[in-house]
């Protein structure tokens, strides 16, 4: 507490003044939370003094700060281990302390530290308290601003990812809140931005990354391995699966959920705690995505049939607690997607089902597996629907590594349906078509631009097939081999496998 308070006083957070006339001030509370390392151990205890009940108006007019998704930062782990970059990671102590407001805040003195001879004062702030509304993109304003005048360039899609170039090296900087991934071409430069951040602002200089976000990385000469072992070990731990006998898949083929209105229900919040502990875990599992996705739809009113189906994926996770996501320093940096779907898959409303994946040379960095928001009247209507949402996907992952250095021609876009694909080519079949949503056709529209390239691919090379329907076991573990889903011992013996899919590619072409 008292470290909190000596933060305050070294940023000049705050001024303890008198209360002006018809002065609100907001409460303050003390908040403990002990940080844990990889390893599970406390790494350090902290108390925060964040500023509560402010009011939209008063205290605070815009709250939004850019946040990096997950498939971002996927892009950049893959394309260092491409580029042979070591990553590192710093952060910001107190970082919201750093970040100047614009309104007129009074806080009360904080609980327990009241001034003896001014307890009737209140502090005015200068700064953003943790708990304000307004601090996140105070911080943000302040580190971006930062950045810029060091001669760093904004991503012109990610706002969250700055790159700086000079004399032919090249330095990346992606930030999430108050940590900071960092890495380049030159060490000399890595080294001077590190020594700039700690000039001006309070940093933890943490090496290596290793844990980021609940993400274990560990970065080798010949790759670089993402995985949630210890979150997945945790869970197991926290629902009480650790005597139940593992599984071998995700998902039985002979499951079909639906309702169930005559089951018996079960515990509501326990199922969505379930569900919201797997949907984190497929950051780094996309082997269980489409199996999360589908119990996922039945969280408003859940039976026992659901938390069965919830129970086996856990069950699947005890007997592949060490998988995770493999990119290789061998891998090319061409992009590619494919798409698939399950028509009319949902038992109730008989939605197809739409999967997608995009990889970066062989590295998996973006998949999806979702209920489509409209009925399909046809195969070839859920397939192409779910290939434009694979080409959309494709669009943004180009112009983000544009910023990269990276250029594309034709992106390849394999798809199992050559119905779907003579929809998006052939224009006289629009009269066919007429009952799809507009939003679908700009598939058509970028492949006359030029922008993709549709491609066949047989359905046992379909990857995309993964996300859409439960599998038996040898289809299941082949595409999970394919997307380089691998445990840490196995990942380091993938080096050949960029020179075979680039064989395939070229056969598909």
């Amino acid at each position: 507490m008292h470290e909190e308070l000596e933060n305050f006083e070294r940023n000049h957070v705050w001024d303890l003044v008198k209360p002006p006339p018809n002065c609100r001030p907001i409460g303050t509370k003390w908040v403990f939370k002990n940080k844990q390392g990889e390893d599970g151990m406390v790494v350090r205890n902290k108390a925060r003094l964040p500023g509560v009940s402010s009011k939209e108006g008063i205290d605070y007019e815009e709250t939004f700060a850019p946040v990096a998704r997950l498939e971002a930062i996927r892009i950049l782990l893959a394309f260092a281990a491409s580029k042979g970059f070591k990553l590192q990671q710093m952060d910001v102590k107190s970082a919201f302390l750093n970040g100047f407001i614009e309104e007129e805040v009074y806080v009360r003195q904080p609980p327990g530290f009241k001034s003896a001879r001014f307890s009737d004062r209140v502090y005015k702030l200068r700064k953003a308290l943790y708990g304000l509304k307004q601090a996140p993109i105070a911080w943000y304003a302040r580190l971006k601003s930062f950045l810029l005048k060091s001669g760093f360039v904004m991503g012109s899609v990610d706002k969250t990812l700055f790159l700086l170039s000079r004399g032919g090296d090249t330095q990346i900087v992606q930030i999430y809140v108050d940590d900071i991934i960092f890495g380049g071409s030159s060490h000399a430069l890595v080294s001077s931005f590190a020594e700039q951040m700690s000039r001006e602002f309070e940093m933890s200089l943490m090496g290596e990354l290793q844990f980021f976000l609940g993400l274990q990385i560990k970065q080798g000469l010949e790759g670089t391995f993402v995985h949630q072992a210890k979150y997945t070990r945790d869970i197991l731990k926290k629902f009480n699966i650790g005597d139940s006998k593992p599984m071998i898949t995700p998902m039985s083929t002979n499951t079909a959920l639906d309702a169930d209105e005559d089951g018996e229900a079960v515990d509501q919040k326990e199922f969505r705690g379930m569900i919201g502990s797997l949907l984190y875990l497929t950051a780094t599992r996309p082997d269980i995505q489409f199996a999360v996705c589908l119990c996922a739809r039945y969280q408003a009113s859940p039976r026992t049939s659901h938390r069965q189906a919830v129970k086996r994926i856990f069950r699947y996770l005890k007997f592949t607690t060490e998988l995770g996501l493999w990119y290789s320093s061998g891998s090319s940096l061409s992009l590619r997607g494919f798409s698939d779907a399950d028509y009319a898959g949902c038992r109730i409303d008989r939605k197809s089902t739409s999967g997608t994946c995009q990889l970066l040379g062989t590295s998996l960095v973006s998949w999806s597996s979702r209920k489509q928001a409209s009925v399909a009247l046809t195969t070839t209507e859920a397939e192409y629907v779910a290939t434009a949402s694979c080409c959309s996907q494709l669009l943004w992952m180009k112009a983000t590594l544009s910023d990269f250095g990276l250029r594309f021609g034709r992106i390849l876009l394999l798809v199992d349906s050559n119905s779907a694909i003579s929809v998006a080519k052939n224009p006289v079949l629009h009269s066919r078509t007429k009952h799809i949503d507009v939003r679908f056709h700009f598939l058509r529209d970028h492949y006359e631009k030029g922008d993709i390239d549709l491609i066949h691919v047989v359905s046992a090379n379909q990857l995309a097939d993964i996300f859409t329907k439960p599998l038996e076991f040898d289809a299941f573990t082949h595409l999970r081999g394919e997307l380089v889903v691998e445990g840490v011992d196995n990942a380091l013996i993938k080096g050949e496998i960029e020179s075979q899919w680039t064989g395939l590619i070229a056969l598909l072409v």
